[in-house]
């Protein structure tokens, strides 16, 4: 047996299947390597009674090179993470890390008090509060007994 990939034959109707299929491993392919990942920091988005909380991993990227905004009830976060300039004479074995810019976007779960929003950078971290709105935060309504 061949060491090569073996090839789906063509089969009248599943064409367009086999076709998407290719797509989407080669996107896995792509995406996978190295040279391909681009940056996509990670984040966590979490709430509590008085605030939305969303933490941004953005090491190497300094803080002047982050943009925050708000539009409606979506917080975008932006920047750029720039690379190193390459020095002559050394040779690369592996180049893993990502630079270029971002940009994610996330929905909020509720509304917030745009002019009480606050940005932290901190050891890597970006760290967004966003106070809640009082239309938004939640009204305990007691139960009487009769």
């Amino acid at each position: 047996m061949s060491s090569e990939m073996m090839k789906w034959p063509y089969l009248p109707g599943l064409g367009s299947f086999r076709d998407e299929m290719n797509k989407l491993f080669e996107g896995f392919t792509r995406r996978g390597s190295a040279a391909g990942m681009g940056v996509v920091p990670p984040l966590d988005v979490s709430e509590t009674e008085e605030n939305i909380l969303v933490k941004v991993e953005v090491p190497g990227i300094e803080p002047k090179d982050i943009d925050i905004s708000i539009c409606g009830d979506t917080l975008t976060v932006k920047g750029e993470k720039k690379s190193e300039k390459e020095e002559k004479g050394k040779n690369y074995h592996f180049i893993e890390r990502s630079y270029g810019s971002f940009s994610r976007s996330v929905g909020l779960p509720a509304s917030v008090k745009f002019e009480q929003v606050k940005a932290e950078y901190k050891k890597g971290i970006l760290e967004i509060t966003l106070p809640k709105s009082e239309k938004s935060k939640i009204k305990k309504i007691p139960v009487k007994v009769s």
